[in-house]
């Protein structure tokens, strides 16, 4: 199937080839016929011409354009140039004389006007050498340019793929971070038999179902993920009792807003994680808005003197996610004090 390919493609060529330089002959004939009636005389001298014109073109076209003048050799393709023309024009001065002694039988007179003028003829070779010359500039830069374009293409696939390989780790690190939280949670609440335990293990299921099932998603609702937040605060709640003084604002949230899933999550866990009980609480504070696309998150706890808070693994994959997602279009900000941590980030989603 190949080879039968191959064939008909060369066979293409070869016509296309043939057909291109019977025009060449017609545009000579035409050219050199000018005043003139002896046809014979012009046709044999336009066929005397048509070696010299295909040999000079196909060195052009085949040798010193593809191996020195694309890959950048300008001296060599120079230099092969200037005695391809000198060797041609050589040829070209043996065809006029070729028209006056075999032609015309030293009868000046009796030659084709045109072909009398060395310049003319020469200006009549070039003239074609000249424009298929431009023609394979042209295809080889076209072929370029689609060489350039799939290997681009190849590498921003790569690049798509490397991107989401790292996305899918950071998120095997982050679930696990997440799971052991709240199943530490529930572990204590199974302990002491608590009455709060079946509406946990609702708001577990919930958050597992939204783990399992959404975080694959590349974006999801903001007011969803809002969602999920909520029913992370309750767990919290019911772990820390009386303990627990937290906040949770959000303002101006529209309905079609969308962030990466898992994103502000684990900065509300590391507040937990690693927030300190002063004064017999936890304080935590948590406000988000929304102004023309560009999300406003803060957090803020409570942190020992003696024990500044540690970022964890939850806030480095985060920031490394952000990166991957968002690139320049997001701040974070963390202030780590010895009386408390507070996280500010703020996300343009509109870009």
């Amino acid at each position: 199937m190949l080879t039968k390919q191959f064939f008909l493609n060369k066979t293409g060529q070869l016509l296309l080839h043939i057909t291109f330089w019977c025009g060449v002959l017609l545009f000579y004939t035409y050219f050199f016929g000018f005043d003139s009636t002896d046809f014979s005389y012009v046709l044999s001298f336009s066929l005397f011409l048509m070696p010299i014109t295909i040999a000079t073109t196909y060195v052009f076209i085949y040798k010193l354009i593809p191996d020195y003048l694309i890959t950048k050799k300008y001296f060599q393709f120079g230099m092969y140039s200037v005695y391809t023309i000198i060797i041609s024009s050589y040829l070209i001065v043996i065809s006029v004389f070729y028209g006056l002694i075999y032609l015309s039988h030293f009868q000046y007179a009796d030659m084709a006007p045109i072909s009398r003028n060395l310049l003319f003829v020469a200006i009549a070779v070039y003239l074609v050498v000249i424009l298929v010359s431009g023609f394979k500039l042209l295809k080889l830069n076209l072929k370029h340019i689609t060489q350039t374009n799939k290997l681009e293409n190849k590498i921003l696939e790569t690049q798509l793929k490397l991107k989401e390989q790292q996305l899918n780790y950071l998120k095997m690190q982050i679930h696990p971070h997440f799971l052991f939280n709240t199943l530490n949670t529930m572990y204590g609440f199974a302990l002491k038999k608590a009455d709060e335990a079946p509406e946990m293990i609702l708001k577990l299921s919930n958050l597992l179902d939204y783990l399992l099932y959404k975080v694959d998603k590349p974006f999801v609702l903001l007011t969803d993920d809002i969602d999920h937040i909520k029913d992370y605060i309750e767990l919290e709640k019911m772990r820390f009792n009386e303990t627990l003084d937290i906040t949770f604002l959000t303002a101006h949230i529209p309905e079609d807003i969308k962030v990466a899933p898992m994103l502000l999550l684990p900065f509300i866990e590391n507040s937990f994680k690693h927030g300190a009980i002063k004064n017999g609480l936890l304080s935590i504070k948590i406000n988000l808005t929304c102004k023309d696309k560009i999300i406003n998150f803060s957090i803020e706890n409570t942190n020992k003197q003696s024990e500044p808070h540690k970022n964890g693994i939850g806030l480095e994959n985060i920031r490394k996610r952000l990166d991957l997602l968002y690139k320049d279009n997001y701040t974070l900000n963390l202030i780590n004090k010895s009386t408390f941590f507070k996280v500010n980030l703020t996300l343009n989603t509109g870009e």
